[in-house]
């Protein structure tokens, strides 16, 4: 019984507590405060449930206990002389030069009462006192709910690494004294890159999932694609907000034909197309469009997530995986390598150059990655090159990259799929 509400119990952890530390951090101007008050909310659930059982509304039951403790440390703070309001900042009276457009579209916005405290929470997360990689961790700690190993997997670092940079994060935010609030004129476009940056990595943490039993978390698919509507109606005139929407629009609306009945993965060219969502590819390549169009007014590239999106389109595009325009993805990128150069993306280009020019051309490719410091841990690496290997007829090989890509992954969906890929070699 006490297992079911302990299961039960960090299931609603997962989804509410994002918001529930937003809405703290908002009453307490402490992001510090905010998550302690959270925790006890948290601590006092695990006390009383299993005796009282799981209340009606447990979301709501959180949020309660929580604003209460928060309270509490209000009282108890003043009463030790502690000051716990921010520095406030005129924002008005600083605010003396305009930057560009969709900083206009967001301050507009804002006018309309727009304010969400989880996206407070992003942009304070993502303030520039802190470095890109703090930022990120943070975010995904306090938005996503992940767990230290979760954001260590998606920044291929050390838990160890991503806990002294979470610690530090928190503690450059206090001393810095940060406000929780959404930011106006040139600080919005200092920290928006980071932001969507950070949206991205919860959108991915859902799609694909680092760990667990699940192949996918579409709870986080779902707030990822919240909060980047919410910033492509804040910022209208932003391609690379555009360019990201449309991108996590493209890759949702495949979600349906990504697993079967049973859970299991379903890759990509295997994926039963019908099932892909149309509302949500017509709203993904609008988002396109649209991203293409002020890039063209700017007279400038498109970005990162606008050249991701263009090759989702070509994906969606395709009612048949066998129609898919695979040199027009491998020149797609080609321009993404130059625009934002990684391993990953150079793993990526090797599968499309190899779908458009044969498996012997992107193996080229993959071997010259193997000893990338970076994809040491990163269970894709092997398991593109057994997928070249076997197309190529070197089995033996194929099987063994195989079986260390299971190895790599924490996922028991995808381990099962690589070992099932590997046994099928045999």
């Amino acid at each position: 019984m006490h297992s079911a509400t302990h299961q039960a119990i960090a299931a609603v952890w997962r989804i509410e507590s994002a918001r529930i530390v937003a809405v703290l951090a908002r009453m307490l101007r402490d992001l510090g405060l905010a998550e302690e008050a959270a925790q006890d909310a948290l601590v006092a659930a695990l006390e009383h449930w299993p005796k009282d059982g799981v209340p009606d509304n447990p979301g709501a039951w959180l949020m309660t206990t929580a604003k209460h403790r928060a309270l509490d440390l209000l009282r108890r703070h003043r009463v030790q002389g502690e000051a716990l309001e921010q520095i406030g900042l005129d924002l008005e009276a600083q605010e003396a030069l305009l930057v560009p457009d969709f900083v206009d579209a967001l301050d507009a916005a804002r006018q309309d009462e727009i304010g969400d405290d989880l996206l407070r929470l992003i942009f304070t997360a993502c303030h520039p006192v802190l470095s890109p990689e703090m930022r990120a961790a943070l975010t995904l700690k306090l938005i996503a709910g992940l767990s230290t190993h979760e954001i260590a997997r998606a920044f291929l670092v050390t838990e160890s690494t991503l806990a002294q940079r979470i610690v530090r994060a928190k503690r450059t935010l206090q001393e810095a004294r940060v406000p929780y609030e959404l930011p106006r004129g040139a600080a919005l476009g200092e920290r928006l890159a980071s932001v969507l940056e950070v949206v991205y990595l919860v959108f991915n943490e859902g799609y694909t999932a680092t760990a667990g039993a699940d192949w996918m978390r579409p709870a986080l698919v779902d707030e990822a694609l919240r909060l980047g509507r919410m910033l492509a109606e804040l910022a209208p005139q932003a391609p690379e907000v555009q360019g990201l929407l449309a991108l996590m629009e493209l890759q949702a609306s495949r979600i349906g034909a990504r697993t079967d009945a049973q859970g299991r993965p379903v890759l990509l060219l295997e994926q039963n197309r019908a099932q892909w969502d149309p509302l949500l590819i017509h709203r993904g390549l609008a988002a396109l469009a649209q991203a293409e169009a002020l890039c063209a007014q700017l007279g400038q590239p498109l970005g990162a997530y606008a050249l991701q999106a263009a090759i989702a389109a070509c994906h969606a595009r395709a009612a048949r995986a066998e129609d898919t325009d695979w040199p027009r993805i491998a020149a797609l990128y080609e321009a993404l390598a130059q625009t934002a150069p990684s391993p990953v993306v150079e793993l990526n280009r090797a599968v499309a150059v190899a779908m458009a020019w044969g498996p012997a051309a992107g193996l080229a490719i993959i071997d010259g990655l193997r000893d990338e410091k970076a994809l040491q841990a990163y269970q894709w690496l092997p398991s593109v090159r057994g997928d070249l290997l076997a197309k190529v007829g070197r089995t033996e090989e194929a099987k063994a990259e195989f079986e260390r890509a299971a190895a790599l992954t924490h996922n028991q969906r995808e381990r099962a799929l690589l070992l099932e890929r590997a046994q099928a070699l045999s």
